[in-house]
């Protein structure tokens, strides 16, 4: 499996961080790097959000599940959860993948979305992603949230985006998978 690297987006106090364009029918699976993200205030979700060929609005219904691992700095509390608060059942909102991002420097979030065949015009668009993040009560998060894009429309557009403020500091980088 070789990755080709398309772009990258570095954030500054940035409201979202999105790729518009290098999202085709070059390669069949596209996958999102996240490098040491954390948002300008406590206590944020980091979502995405796509959009169909011609679209816009970043609002594509989607269906899809959220379980975690965490464990506590202390030692106290570990467990692994089901987050059915955190799926969506062909809703349109953008989805959580990292939950109550810290502000503080050693609170980042890193992982990687896979998305699968968004040029299809036959199929729905499917992806997993995987998070790390350690979070703003000193918890270390492993997020595991799967699930599929309901149109048939070829996707070109992806965002990212904390659910309130800014992303502060962080990178996104785009790669073609063969």
């Amino acid at each position: 499996m070789a990755k080709t690297l398309i772009a990258t987006a570095t954030a500054s106090s940035s409201s979202s961080l999105s790729f518009t364009s290098g999202i085709d029918s070059t390669y069949d699976v596209y996958e999102f790097h996240f490098v040491n993200i954390h948002p300008q205030t406590s206590g944020q979700y980091f979502q995405f959000q796509v959009n169909a060929a011609g679209q816009s609005g970043f609002n594509e219904t989607m269906t899809t599940s959220f379980f975690r691992a965490r464990h506590n700095e202390s030692g106290s509390t570990a467990s692994l959860d089901y987050e059915g608060g955190f799926d969506q059942a062909q809703g349109t909102a953008y989805q959580t993948i990292g939950l109550w991002g810290g502000a503080n420097a050693d609170e980042n979030l890193a992982g990687v979305l896979t998305l699968y065949a968004p040029s299809s015009t036959t199929y729905v668009k499917h992806f997993q992603t995987t998070i790390i993040h350690n979070q703003s009560s000193n918890y270390a998060f492993n997020n595991f949230i799967a699930g599929y894009i309901n149109t048939t429309s070829a996707i070109d557009e992806i965002s990212f985006k904390y659910s309130s403020g800014n992303i502060d500091a962080g990178t996104i980088k785009m790669f073609g998978v063969s």
